[in-house]
């Protein structure tokens, strides 16, 4: 019982997410919305609680999740097979991008902090 709790909060999240994206037409989308929404829910054990059984009971069994994508995957086994390789190559090209950005940003944040050489980090 406590498990369907948890859901439910998940789905009013959701659902106030969409509704505040849609209702005032903001550029982010409803789930991202909800999520934010549940973050700071979180902060309250009446949600906390049912949220966190919820959760544990998704993770157990979610292997079973992947079963309507591996399902769409085999329904349009031609159309991977016509673009594989073009799917393959942009997903290749975006991690390494989003990797190289990431890297960078790291640097970039690593080095502001740094002090001039000979300079002490005290003045």
């Amino acid at each position: 019982m406590t498990a369907l709790r948890g859901l439910a909060w998940l789905l009013v999240f959701q659902s106030m997410g969409e509704l505040l994206s849609r209702g005032f037409s903001l550029p982010f989308p409803g789930p991202v919305i909800g999520m934010v929404l549940l973050l700071i829910g979180l902060r309250s054990e009446l949600v906390r609680g049912p949220v966190s059984v919820c959760a544990d009971f998704l993770l157990s069994h979610l292997s079973l999740l992947f079963v309507p994508v591996g399902v769409g995957v085999m329904t349009h086994l031609s159309l991977v097979s016509e673009y594989g390789a073009r799917i393959l190559l942009a997903l290749v090209v975006s991690t390494l991008a989003g990797l190289l950005v990431t890297v960078l940003t790291l640097h970039l944040l690593r080095d502001s902090g740094d002090t001039a050489p000979g300079e002490s980090p005290d003045a």
